[in-house]
């Protein structure tokens, strides 16, 4: 029995060589890595709700992706100039759509005029709350609960962003504060509407939410000004299942509103094969953009950068260089005080040439607008700018690896933070390989110049 079945199993073993055994574990290194979702209630009315708006689609089905989570994936093989999705207007929910409900005649005598992004969230919180009665229930039900934007995050989990992420994500909440408390007013006209109270349908975790769900998921697309609408540009479309595609930096793609068949159409540029993702791009957005607009950090980001503050800057400059406050006024007014950045290549241009002007000697500062167009003035400027660079570099390796020793403590005492915490220690992660491969760069440099 036993070489019976030692017999059967080196037959097996010996099948699995060849062609079938390799569709076999492809199919099976597949499912590790997604999970088909389509046969789930919501898809299916998703799916069903689309078709009967003229969406056909038999490519596609969304699936659960390791590392980017819910995303699609294509059934065949897709070439550059390929196809990927055509959505019809129909199934697009644009201002068009909130003018054409019970909120257009609401909106339509409101005086100021309603921005068409508050348009929008009012919108999307007034269908959310009439569930089953809601025409767009099937695409209501499959958008996120909740968002990992920054103005989402928990006060603990912002403090530990890096500069200038940190101020931009004070800046995105309060931001969204204001547009709460401007739009209060508006929301209480739309009282006739709704046997609850309207405070409490439209509450600041609605907007909230609202907002995250238009800043994160439409597509652009310009629409003609309406006078009922303030003058802030009219550029915003959601697109029910296009909008699962995920963005990835390495792939490139046409999108755009097609005139002819009247659909939104994307078209891929690159080669995608069977069962797997489909990307799309949604920009050339370093790590940092990604988190602030979309909550998301993608890895090993051709685009992404680490920034250095001004007052990261100066703390390797003398304040006793008598030109010093000169320098810094120069850097300010010619625009070389921000934006320098480390990246996968090393130190930028822009950093290098704001050390270079700091490094100028007492004899050397009359040279300073050479300096500014990229010039060598001496071996010492050129030495030093380096050292101070690479201790710069150091300097930073330090303090994001205090940052995600920070991290991994509050992970532990905070567990309701965990999932805004694990995505800013990605963010950091990211920036501690650039800062590392930034590093040995400027090693190989200063051995080069030694």
């Amino acid at each position: 029995m036993w070489g019976c079945l030692k017999k059967v199993k080196s037959i097996n073993m010996k099948k699995s060589r060849g062609r079938t055994g390799r569709k076999r574990r492809r199919k099976h290194l597949r499912s590790l890595c997604a999970v088909n979702c389509s046969h789930k209630l919501e898809y299916i009315k998703l799916k069903k709700w689309l078709k009967d708006r003229g969406f056909e689609d038999s490519n596609l089905r969304p699936a659960e992706f390791l590392g980017t989570g819910r995303g699609l994936m294509t059934t065949k093989a897709l070439q550059a100039g390929d196809l990927i999705i055509s959505l019809p207007e129909k199934c697009l929910l644009t201002t068009g759509t909130v003018l054409s409900s019970c909120l257009g005649e609401y909106i339509m005598k409101w005086k100021p005029p309603v921005s068409p992004l508050i348009a929008l969230c009012t919108f999307l919180i007034a269908e959310k709350h009439v569930g089953e009665k809601s025409p767009w229930k099937p695409y209501i039900d499959v958008l996120p609960k909740t968002y990992t934007c920054p103005v989402c995050l928990e006060h603990d989990a912002v403090t530990l962003l890096p500069e200038p992420l940190r101020m931009k994500a004070q800046e995105q909440r309060m931001m969204v504060h204001e547009l709460y408390v401007s739009s209060k007013a508006f929301f209480s006209s739309l009282q006739p509407l709704f046997a609850e109270n309207t405070e409490t349908i439209f509450n600041y975790s609605a907007l909230e939410w609202a907002w995250c769900t238009i800043n994160t998921r439409t597509i652009y697309m310009k629409h003609s000004q309406r006078e009922c609408f303030s003058l802030e540009p009219d550029v915003y479309a959601l697109a029910p299942y296009l909008d699962l595609l995920n963005h990835s930096p390495n792939v490139q793609v046409k999108a755009a509103f097609n005139e002819q068949t009247r659909s939104y159409e994307i078209r891929t540029n690159s080669q995608c094969k069977r069962y797997e993702e489909v990307f799309i791009c949604y920009g050339p957005h370093d790590n940092q953009r990604l988190l602030l607009e979309y909550g998301f950090v993608a890895v090993d980001n051709p685009h992404s950068s680490v920034y250095v503050s001004s007052d990261t800057l100066l703390k390797y400059f003398s304040p006793l260089d008598k030109q010093r406050n000169a320098k810094l006024s120069i850097l300010r007014d010619h625009d070389f005080l921000e934006n320098l950045t480390f990246g996968w290549d090393g130190p930028s241009w822009r950093l290098l040439t704001a050390l270079k002007l700091l490094s100028l000697g007492a004899d050397e500062f009359t040279c300073w607008r050479r300096t500014l167009l990229g010039d060598v003035i001496s071996a010492r400027n050129e030495q030093q700018t380096l050292n101070v660079t690479a201790k710069i570099c150091q300097f930073l390796i330090a303090e994001t690896q205090h940052v995600l020793l920070q991290i991994s403590q509050l992970k532990r005492s905070k567990e309701n933070l965990k999932t805004h915490l694990a995505l800013v220690e990605a963010l950091h992660l990211e920036n501690l390989k650039i800062l590392r491969r930034s590093a040995e760069i400027l090693c190989n440099l200063s051995v080069a110049t030694t």
